[in-house]
């Protein structure tokens, strides 16, 4: 358990409407459904609310934003600082001329893609694909099905460090593959995209096609964070991973899932420090066959128990 630091940071903060949680549990934020304490949950009402927090926080007290969690490992020992996480306030997704479609960063993919489609905008299904929610494909170019936010993103918007808000263009975003080179700490709040024209119907069919191959392919109804490694320029993660004879292999309760082997899967009882340790040694065992050095695109954060 970390020290309780929300009574001063309540005191230091009297106009502040969110909700702070004192070492709170993180399992119930991350798809793996595991994970150390979090010393601060904070949950903001809405944008300015959390510029507010931001302004008023010590700058130095170590920030993390959390979305759905779909691609995140929180560590046994917990996060020491604040978690924030965007919640309904952070979740409207509106259509506005010009075939575009605003969302806040706290909106599910899914929920985007479904709205695009009943406009008749066609371009944004890939997201259905995308486990998470607008904040991480923001953060990470996000990308499904020959699809990728850098495709139909117009501007994103976001609250700095200091509390300020700040917006970036498409060119501004700096996104490679897997990869924002917008800095760390900017927390994206919102996110305006653009598609082209469409009819729904043939949207919403494109949509449930992305809905079976995934279901056909993919272990979608487990503890799971996704795809666990990037891709390596010119090859398939799984390949590399299948090709090392991981497909199935297991620490506790933690596994290589034997569906598809670039997910990882939590059986029930698996630590972070299970699942973190079978990536590793997949990465060990891919390394040794091929040479080939995996870079895992599961975010991993906090600390390790002592």
């Amino acid at each position: 358990m970390f020290k309780d630091i929300t009574p001063e940071l309540r005191a230091g903060m009297p106009e502040l409407r969110g909700k702070l949680e004192a070492n709170a549990p993180t399992a119930p934020l991350s798809w793996f459904r595991t994970g150390g304490p979090a010393q601060v949950l904070f949950t903001p009402a809405d944008a300015d609310d959390l510029a507010y927090f931001l302004q008023h926080l010590d700058q130095q007290m170590p920030v993390l934003v959390v979305g759905l969690g779909s691609n995140l490992l929180i560590r046994d020992g917990g996060w020491e600082g604040v978690i924030v996480r965007l919640g309904k306030g952070f979740a409207e997704v509106s259509i506005e001329p010009g075939l575009r479609v605003r969302a806040g960063a706290g909106a599910p993919d899914v929920k985007v893609a479904r709205a695009a489609a009943e406009a008749g905008i066609a371009g944004l299904s890939f997201l259905r694909g995308i486990p998470g929610a607008i904040g991480g494909a923001l953060r990470m170019n996000g990308g499904a099905y020959g699809g990728e936010t850098k495709d139909v993103l117009i501007e994103a918007r976001g609250v700095a460090r200091t509390g300020e808000f700040v917006s970036f263009t498409n060119a501004q975003m700096g996104f490679t593959y897997r990869h924002s080179s917008v800095p760390d700490d900017v927390i994206f709040i919102e996110a305006l995209f653009e598609g082209r024209p469409g009819n729904p119907e043939e949207i919403l069919a494109e949509m449930n096609a992305i809905t079976e191959a995934r279901s056909s392919t993919q272990p979608v109804n487990t503890r799971t964070g996704g795809s666990t490694f990037k891709n390596p320029p010119g090859k398939k993660a799984w390949e590399l991973v299948d090709a090392a004879g991981c497909r199935g292999l297991r620490i506790g309760d933690a596994q290589v899932s034997e569906m598809h082997c670039n997910f990882l899967i939590n059986h029930g009882s698996a630590s972070a420090a299970d699942i973190e340790n079978l990536g590793e040694e997949v990465r060990r065992r891919v390394h040794e066959m091929s040479g080939v050095e995996l870079e895992w695109e599961i975010k991993r954060v906090g600390r390790n128990l002592a």
